[in-house]
C-alpha cells in the first residue's frame, strides 16, 4: 500500500521514531516477557485455579499471543528475521507454525486488499467458486459474515484451510514447507504432553478449550477489517476500541495506520492516528466504528457483507447487494 505522509508529517514520524523508547522497543520487549509469563505462569497453576478457569485466561493469554506474533513479523522488536522467529516459534496458538503465518501475511500486505484470488485474509469469493459451492455450503459463508458465525465458524475455516493448503502443496510435490511442519509438530507434541503431564490439562481440551476459542476472539478483530470500495485507501478499517481490546490486539484496531505505516509499532499506532484524526477519516472515507460492540450490536445475526465479491460477481453479487445482505461492504 502506498504511505501518505507529507513532508510535515515524515518529519514528525522520523523525530518520534529516533526516541529511545521506540528505539529501543521497550514495550515489545515488555511485551514478549508478560505474553510468555502470562501463558505458562496461567499453565503452570492450571489445576490450582480449575480448568476451567485456566481455560478462559489461557484463551486471552493464546490470543495476546497470536498478536504479538503479528507484531513479530513486522519486525518488531529488532529488525533480526531469525531472532523474531525464534521468540515466536513457540507453537502456543498450535494450529500454524509462525514461519507460515508470516509468510502469508506478509502476502496479505503486499495483495490487492479484498481481492479473492490474491489476499490470502480475504473473506471474499468470486461468483465462479461461489456458484460452485453446495447450497449449504453457501449457506455456512453466509452465516459466517455475521458476527456470530465468524466467532465460531471463522476458526474452523481456518483450520481446515490451514490443513487444505499443506495437503495441496504436497499433493503437487512441494515439500518446501515440510520441515516447518515437522518442527512445529514436534514442538506442539512436547508442549501438550507437558500441559498433560505437569500441568492436568489434557490435549483434547487444550485444543477444543483454549486454541480453538483463542482463534474465535481474533475473529472478532478481523471482522470487517476490511471492506470492498473502489479506492484501496478506504478499505482499512478506523475502530476506536476500548482499551482492553486495544491491548489483547495491540492496537490492531487503528488499521488503516498500520496498513499506512505497518512498520511503526504497536504501541505507537494510537500516537500517529492522533496527530492526523480528521485526514484518516477523511482518506478512508469515514470507515468508522466506535468499537467492536457497535458490530456486535449491529451485526449479531446479520451479514456485513456479501459473500461474493462485488467487482467479482457481476449480475450475482447485484442480486445479493439487493437482496439486503451487504452491510457496509
Amino acid at each position: 500500500m502506498t504511505t501518505y505522509l507529507d513532508d510535515q508529517q515524515r518529519m514528525e514520524l522520523a523525530q518520534a521514531a529516533r526516541h529511545w523508547l521506540w528505539r529501543a522497543e521497550l514495550p515489545t520487549w515488555m511485551l514478549v516477557v508478560a505474553v510468555y509469563g502470562s501463558w505458562f505462569g496461567v499453565a503452570t497453576y492450571a489445576r490450582q485455579l480449575g480448568l476451567p478457569l485456566a481455560c478462559v485466561l489461557l484463551t486471552l493469554c493464546t490470543t495476546w499471543y497470536l498478536s504479538l506474533q503479528h507484531e513479530l513479523l513486522h519486525g518488531h522488536p529488532t529488525r533480526l528475521p531469525w531472532l523474531n522467529t525464534l521468540l515466536g516459534a513457540a507453537p502456543l496458538g498450535v494450529w500454524l507454525p509462525y514461519a507460515l503465518y508470516r509468510r502469508a501475511h506478509l502476502q496479505h500486505h503486499e495483495a490487492e486488499l479484498t481481492h479473492p484470488h490474491t489476499d490470502p485474509e480475504s473473506y471474499f469469493l468470486d461468483a465462479g467458486a461461489w456458484q460452485a459451492k453446495p447450497r449449504v455450503l453457501r449457506r455456512i459463508y453466509a452465516a459466517r459474515n455475521t458476527m456470530a458465525g465468524r466467532i465460531l465458524l471463522q476458526p474452523a475455516f481456518a483450520i481446515a484451510s490451514i490443513v487444505g493448503d499443506a495437503l495441496l502443496r504436497l499433493r503437487l510435490g512441494d515439500w518446501r514447507d515440510l520441515p516447518v511442519w515437522v518442527a512445529h509438530l514436534a514442538a506442539l507434541t512436547v508442549l501438550l504432553a507437558w500441559l498433560q503431564r505437569e500441568c492436568g490439562m489434557p490435549a483434547w481440551l487444550m485444543l477444543a478449550g483454549v486454541a480453538y476459542p483463542a482463534l474465535s476472539l481474533a475473529a472478532i478483530r478481523s471482522f470487517q477489517e476490511h471492506r470492498a470500495s473502489e479506492a484501496e485507501v478506504s478499505r482499512s478499517v478506523i475502530n476506536e476500541a476500548g482499551l482492553g481490546w486495544r491491548l489483547l490486539f495491540l492496537n490492531n484496531n487503528y488499521h488503516l495506520v498500520h496498513h499506512d505505516l505497518p512498520g511503526v509499532p504497536w504501541f505507537a499506532l494510537a500516537w500517529v492516528y492522533r496527530q492526523r484524526v480528521h485526514d484518516y477519516l477523511a482518506r478512508n472515507d469515514g470507515f468508522f466504528v466506535q468499537g467492536y460492540r457497535e458490530w456486535l450490536v449491529r451485526y449479531a445475526w446479520r451479514t456485513v457483507a456479501p459473500v461474493v465479491h462485488p467487482r467479482f460477481g457481476g449480475t450475482l453479487a447485484c442480486r445479493i447487494e439487493a437482496s439486503g445482505h451487504h452491510g457496509e461492504a
